[in-house]
């Protein structure tokens, strides 16, 4: 399977941030801390390089990803030049303050009444822009959804005389080259439903976790595979949790295993775990 998912939005969406980051100091990118180079729009940095703009990488959801791997993807991006790189979860307003001081840093000339420091919130779909400016606010102005592509528009807010924020709409780029990529992506709930088939990501979950996190998945549903791909895998927890199709003669039901695999790695339900990891080649 091929996945593929740019809505028209995102096309006006990317010459508005274009425009935009010519009148920012500090691009604010933030990625999933479970998939932190699948979930990194190489347009944002072509975008930010182009306008010699720093970057501070917010690898977000920290909570969900494994902390050992996390802390290699950090210190891999703050070797990155015009880079800082911090592993937050968003929904938590402690943590997301964070986010303006480690700024700061990158613009010390901007903190006044007269040169306020001026943020651009950028990400891919469904990373958690949104939760955090209601975090940094401190009030739900930014809609909210577990859905990609919540946001359809920029939106501006003066946090105080010495803080904007700007916040983009989710954008992807018109072409996934790499396969896996959008593999990763899907699994992360970052491409719209209508252009993956559930079935199909579960199964290339249920491999990459199984190589990855074995233990992990023993404990959640109870099921020993030595050497097995992802559709075996797949079976074998649609047998555990008594996943059967209606009216069809005790047939297993893989889409609904699916389903729960799915919804359960994305909660963080299966525990702390990260998909991809510094040393690993997307070429």
């Amino acid at each position: 399977m091929t996945i593929q998912w740019f809505p028209g939005h995102m096309n006006r969406a990317r010459r508005e941030v274009a425009k935009t980051m010519e009148s920012i100091d500090v691009v604010v990118e933030l990625v999933d801390a479970r998939v932190p180079s699948a979930s990194s729009n190489p347009m944002i940095t072509e975008l930010r390089r182009q306008c010699d703009r720093p970057c501070l990488k917010v690898l977000n959801k920290a909570d969900l990803a494994d902390p050992v791997v996390t802390k290699a993807w950090v210190k891999a991006y703050q070797q990155q030049a015009g880079v800082h790189a911090i592993a937050i979860s968003g929904n938590l307003v402690g943590q997301a303050m964070k986010v303006p001081g480690h700024c700061q840093i990158l613009a010390p000339h901007r903190h006044s009444p007269t040169k306020p420091l001026r943020l651009l919130i950028m990400g891919i779909p469904n990373v958690g822009k949104s939760t955090l400016m209601n975090s940094l606010l401190k009030r739900r102005l930014s809609q909210v959804g577990n859905e990609p592509a919540v946001t359809k528009k920029q939106q501006r807010h003066n946090v105080s005389d010495r803080l904007t924020l700007i916040d983009s709409p989710g954008l992807l780029w018109p072409k996934i080259e790499t396969p896996l990529v959008g593999f990763l992506l899907a699994s992360i709930h970052a491409i719209g439903a209508n252009a993956v088939v559930d079935e199909e990501i579960a199964e290339f979950l249920a491999s990459t976790l199984h190589a990855r996190y074995p233990s992990l998945l023993r404990k959640r549903y109870g099921i020993e595979i030595e050497e097995g791909e992802g559709a075996e895998i797949l079976e074998a927890i649609a047998i555990k949790r008594g996943c059967l199709c209606k009216g069809k003669g005790g047939e297993l039901d893989k889409e609904q295993a699916a389903r729960i695999l799915l919804k359960e790695f994305r909660q963080g339900i299966l525990g702390r775990i990260s998909l991809e990891s510094p040393n690993q080649n997307f070429a």
